[in-house]
């Protein structure tokens, strides 16, 4: 990430264990810590369904517009910004990317580790994943952010092709909810 110390320009510069960047002509020392992102799975249950039947609900997915993982597909959510709980940036994600507020507060059900890697630098995230039920929610009450996403499928457990999923966060949360 770093060739030269950002303090002193030495080229002296290590990197400890992935995590720590240490100059020792100038003692700088930078961690690289993880980044917090979050993921929600807005699950659309078929009319009349039994509470503990999922094999009818439909998942909103989003098409990545972007890299990485350009084409393949994601569930809504992002990087929570400095100054933000996890909550909130959750909540600002889904409205920049969606234009939509949940009818109800989603609830934490999994987390995993992640490798982001943008433009060379790979960031290391702790990825949380949401649900929450939106009963009525459909394509069209949704207004996307076209910069980012390309588009939008609402699909049933039997209709998602794993490999299709942009992260292996992204797989290991739809195969939580799912179980």
């Amino acid at each position: 990430m770093f060739n030269y110390c950002p303090i002193c320009a030495s080229k002296k510069i290590s990197f400890k264990d992935g995590i720590v960047f240490n100059c020792p002509d100038c003692d700088f020392v930078y961690y690289h810590n993880i980044a917090a992102a979050t993921g929600c799975l807005i699950i659309v249950p078929e009319a009349g369904r039994k509470e503990s039947d999922k094999k009818t609900d439909r998942i909103v997915f989003l098409v990545r517009g972007k890299e990485p993982a350009i084409g393949k597909l994601d569930l809504p959510g992002g990087f929570v910004d400095i100054g933000e709980g996890v909550i909130e940036g959750l909540y600002r994600e889904l409205q920049e990317e969606l234009g939509w507020t949940p009818p109800e507060t989603p609830s934490l059900f999994a987390s995993f580790s992640n490798v982001y890697e943008y433009k060379g630098i790979k960031y290391n995230t702790c990825d949380m994943y949401f649900s929450v039920i939106a009963p009525s929610l459909k394509p069209d009450d949704l207004r996307i952010e076209e910069a980012e996403i390309t588009g939008v499928r609402f699909l049933k457990p039997e209709e998602i092709d794993f490999s299709q999923l942009a992260f292996s966060s992204t797989v290991n949360a739809v195969k939580k909810y799912l179980t």
